[in-house]
């Protein structure tokens, strides 16, 4: 038991141990927490550090233990010295313990007040002004309240901004406040682009010098930017060794300090530079020297600067070559103020003053005088022209002098006071050459269409029949611009209207000039441009110079060519200038006219199918009937270019419409052979000749028809039917008794078209009358030809002929019957039965029929062919023999022709006048299977001829042992039977 209590009492005394040392760690945390508690504010609690931030902050401004009095601008405020001396040792006076009041009257009333509560209570209101922060931070710097510079510092942070960075910046410098002049640095070197110059301007030049060095690379760059004359002065001191390079040196924008100072109108700082050895003449990354720039800009007063510190005043721009006169005289003053124009024209008077070259010339060739006058800069334009040393001749580039550019740009006109007017006045030369091309100003004139300008030249004496490497004079190309007024003024100055231009250089390819006309008038060229305007001018003139007494003035030649021989007739024609046509003709322009290869303009507007041409040309009496070196009239050019309405024009001026060609083909077949019926039509309505007789195969002659047969071309042939051409004559020998065997061979239109299997040439001759019983010399009508070529259409249409003569026979003594059954065509055979029936029966000059024949020539197609059409199988030969036709077959030997005569019908038994069957004739002939056939069918094997003969006897006779033995054993005959012998 005493053990147990001992480690019960053992274990008692460990807890209150425990107890003891928890309980003096609560008080230690019950008071680090009230300390913590009261530096955030939290005075809540009954701690003893709570209890007295809460009495000093009630001590604020009260009397109850007050030891001291503080003296701000307008109020006292009771104060105790214990709390001060727990906010700082230093309160501005020696020893505070000493003192029982304080001046602080050099602070704001507002700015001491919040000082003074925040010392008692640590409280700081936050809805102040930036600028109240910034005042009680310089006030707690002084004061050294580090807590309270810090908690200005976090609350200006916030408000810090692009627009107040440089104040904060330039104020943390002054307090040392490193967090705020580390955030407004930190925002400045952001924004560094952003800032002019009043944003630094209350900033002390050392610390705008010392921050420059810290951001940027270009300190006197920014210096001049934002005007600050003392922050330049620092940097030449700092750069003094370095003068040289530091004051020329380009910024990473290109700029160049002394650049930078005038262009902002800053002369000292300028005249600074110039004098710390800034290269008036410096240049940019593009080669443009500091001059160039301020021209460039309209600044009058650097340019002017700069001209009076020697700068060059002929330095070019090496882009363009342009001097400073030259950018000068390209500033239009239209786009300016009177002001700045006024100023750029003193700029100009300047750079001359100083010795600048008016006559140079930039890339293109151009003056200063060119450029004014491309600018229409009067001002510069008449400061240069007063120049003693201007040359009014330099050309540019493209070979154009300074009057060109004023006439051609026109500046106020062209009277006694526009620019063309006075340089002309200042001895201009109104004649000058380009000399890329040779255009002189008045070429130039026309080339721009500016007639104004042209006769501002022609009047004050330009020459007007200058020509250029073309050999073009200015009246050509005024014409081709269709520049009438111009025109008639060139004319009236004693301008040629017959100059022809030249060819184009030897030197050049030949093909090229192939397609190059030259020789060309000024008419030529009005009507190429149908300027009727100019054209009329011309005309006019020649009505003009022909009556006038005056001297030097040329008479147009309305028929001078150019080099594809054309006139202006001609010309006029093939572009369809029809009302100016007939003033030409009227003119004297030769209506007939031909060209190098012999062509009149008939020949020329038929051959390029220009009818509105020709039919003028025929309207005004060309002549119809000139031929072309190959023998060609109008009319055939006309049938073979097409040209219906021409054709017709033509045979009503009475042109030969059956005049042949070189190939003696007459224009009828020209239009036919094409394909041109609306041509023939026109032809034949005007009474050519459809037959047109000409020379044909082998010599021989033919008809038009007969050509056209013999080329299958049936449309042509048809035409010259139904336009009434002969239709039965059959070719014949030439006049000179010339021909093969086409002269001779009598065929009429009919048989070659029969024979080429022309179906609708056929067709028509039938329908216009041709003779379908005509025989060719074979005496072959149509119908055999057809039969022979088994044309079954042409044969149909023979037949359905009324007029068909179907007994004709051919040499041979054929009919057409004959001849299908010759050639096998059975349908013709039907066709030629169905008219006529006894056609089958008729008999060839030896009495046989065509089923005789047939059997005779063992052909069993026709024999069968005759048997369907019922033919009289009984008939027998017209001679001494009267066979039938079985007689005949069995006389052939074919059992096939016999058995079907048999089919059909044929008598067994018929007898010849010898009173012979045909067993008698198949035993002669030793046909013992025919005799076999025979005796089956019927036939009398007893019948005995005339010589009491009967077949047995005939087959001994003869010796026919297998015919003799059919007999015996397939009939009754009787073999004792005698004859007469």
């Amino acid at each position: 038991m005493s053990d147990e209590k001992a480690k019960l009492e053992r274990h008692l005394t460990l807890l209150r141990e425990e107890y003891v040392k928890l309980q003096a760690r609560l008080a230690e945390s019950e008071k680090k927490y009230s300390i913590a508690a009261a530096q955030i504010g939290n005075v809540s609690g009954d701690s003893f550090i709570v209890r007295l931030l809460k009495t000093v902050a009630d001590l604020f401004d009260k009397e109850l233990y007050s030891d001291l009095r503080v003296e701000l601008n307008g109020r006292t405020i009771r104060a105790h010295k214990f709390v001060l001396s727990a906010r700082s040792s230093n309160w501005g006076v020696p020893d505070l313990a000493c003192v029982d009041h304080l001046d602080l009257t050099d602070i704001p009333q507002n700015i001491g007040l919040t000082l003074l509560k925040w010392v008692y209570t640590d409280e700081l209101e936050l809805n102040k002004p930036d600028n109240f922060f910034l005042d009680l931070m310089r006030v707690a710097k002084r004061f050294e309240l580090k807590s309270l510079v810090d908690r200005c510092e976090n609350a200006l942070l916030s408000s810090v901004n692009v627009h107040n960075c440089v104040k904060f910046y330039q104020a943390a410098d002054e307090i040392d406040a490193k967090t705020l002049k580390s955030h407004c640095s930190q925002l400045i070197s952001n924004h560094w682009h952003d800032f002019t110059s009043d944003d630094f301007a209350h900033m002390s030049d050392s610390l705008l010098y010392k921050m420059f060095k810290a951001k940027t690379d270009f300190i006197l760059h920014t210096a001049i930017k934002i005007q600050r004359e003392d922050v330049v002065f620092l940097f030449l001191l700092e750069h003094d060794s370095q003068l040289t390079v530091k004051v020329n040196e380009l910024d990473d924008q290109g700029d160049i300090p002394l650049d930078l100072a005038l262009s902002t109108g800053q002369e000292s700082i300028a005249k600074t530079l110039v004098n710390h050895k800034a290269n008036v003449n410096q240049t940019d990354n593009r080669g443009w020297a500091l001059i160039h720039k301020a021209i460039n800009r309209e600044d009058e007063f650097s340019a002017l600067f700069l001209i009076e510190n020697k700068a060059a005043v002929n330095v070019t721009i090496p882009s363009e070559k342009a001097t400073p006169l030259h950018l000068v005289a390209s500033f239009s003053p239209k786009n300016s103020s009177s002001n700045v124009a006024a100023g750029m024209a003193r700029v100009a008077a300047k750079l001359l003053e100083y010795g600048a070259d008016p006559n140079l010339q930039d890339i293109n060739g151009n003056t200063c005088l060119h450029r004014t006058i491309l600018a229409q800069n009067a001002p510069i334009f008449e400061l240069l022209l007063r120049h003693e040393h201007i040359d009014l001749e330099i050309k540019n580039a493209d070979g154009q002098t300074v009057l060109w550019f004023s006439l051609d740009a026109g500046i106020g006109g062209y009277d006694d006071n526009s620019f063309a007017a006075k340089l002309v006045k200042r001895g201009c030369c109104l004649d000058a050459v380009c000399p890329l091309n040779g255009d002189t100003l008045l070429h130039l004139a026309c080339r721009a269409g500016n007639e104004e300008a042209g006769i501002f030249l022609a009047v004050h004496g330009a020459k007007p029949n200058l020509t250029n490497n073309k050999g073009e004079a200015p009246l050509h190309i005024s014409c081709s611009k269709g520049l009438s007024a111009f025109t008639t003024v060139l004319l009236q100055k004693g301008a040629n209207p017959n100059l022809q231009t030249t060819s184009l250089n030897t030197t050049m390819d030949v093909n090229a000039e192939e397609d190059v006309v030259y020789q060309q008038t000024p008419l030529h060229l009005a009507i190429l441009g149908q300027h009727e305007n100019a054209i009329q001018a011309i005309i006019d003139h020649k009505s003009f110079s022909q009556v006038s007494s005056e001297t030097g003035i040329v008479v147009p030649n309305f028929n001078i060519k150019n080099s594809k021989g054309q006139t202006p007739l001609s010309l006029a024609l093939e572009m369809g200038l029809f009302k100016v046509a007939p003033k030409l003709i009227a003119g004297g322009a030769n209506i007939d006219v031909t060209n190098d290869e012999g062509l009149t303009l008939l020949h020329q507007a038929i051959m390029n199918q220009n009818k509105e041409a020709a039919l003028f040309l025929l309207e005004n009496g060309a002549d119809f009937a000139a031929k072309t070196k190959e023998n060609e009239s109008p009319l055939q050019l006309a049938v073979k270019r097409h040209l219906p309405s021409v054709v017709d024009a033509l045979c009503r001026a009475g042109a030969d419409v059956n005049a042949k060609d070189e190939n003696g083909n007459c224009s009828l077949w020209l239009a036919l052979e094409s394909g041109q019926e609306d041509i023939a039509s026109i032809l034949v309505k005007h009474g050519c000749d459809t037959n047109c007789w000409g020379e044909g195969p082998g010599g021989c002659y033919q008809t038009l028809l007969h050509h056209a047969l013999d080329e299958n071309n049936e449309s042509v042939a048809c035409f010259l039917i139904r336009s009434g051409c002969d239709m039965d004559s059959p070719r014949r020998p030439s006049p000179e008794g010339r021909g093969e065997e086409e002269a001779f061979d009598g065929q009429s239109a009919l048989h070659l078209a029969a024979a080429w299997g022309l179906e609708q040439v056929v067709q028509t001759l039938i329908e216009h009358g041709a003779d379908v019983n005509l025989q060719d010399s074979e005496m072959k009508t149509p119908l055999h030809t057809a039969i022979a070529n088994q044309n079954s259409v042409i044969i149909s249409l023979l037949l359905s002929c009324p007029t068909l003569d179907l007994t004709l026979r051919d040499r041979q003594g054929y009919t057409p019957f004959a001849a299908a059954m010759i050639f096998r065509n059975n349908k013709a055979a039907e066709s030629i039965l169905s008219r006529e029936p006894r056609a089958a029966e008729q008999f060839d000059n030896k009495g046989r029929n065509f089923l005789h024949l047939a059997i005779q020539k063992k052909d069993i197609e026709s024999i069968l062919f005759l048997l369907s059409i019922h033919v009289n199988i009984h008939s027998r030969v017209q001679d001494s023999s009267q066979a039938t036709p079985l007689h005949l077959a069995v006389e052939t030997g074919s059992e096939i022709i016999v058995r079907n005569l048999l089919l059909a019908g044929a008598q067994v038994n018929d007898l010849t006048p010898q009173k012979q069957s045909a067993l008698h004739i198949a035993a002669v002939h030793d046909h013992s299977t025919l005799c076999k056939v025979l005796i089956e069918n019927g036939v009398d094997y007893d019948a005995v001829d005339n010589n009491r003969n009967n077949a047995l006897h005939l087959a001994c006779h003869k010796g026919n042992l297998a015919t003799c033995r059919v007999l015996l054993t397939e009939s009754h005959i009787n073999a004792e039977a005698v004859n007469l012998r």
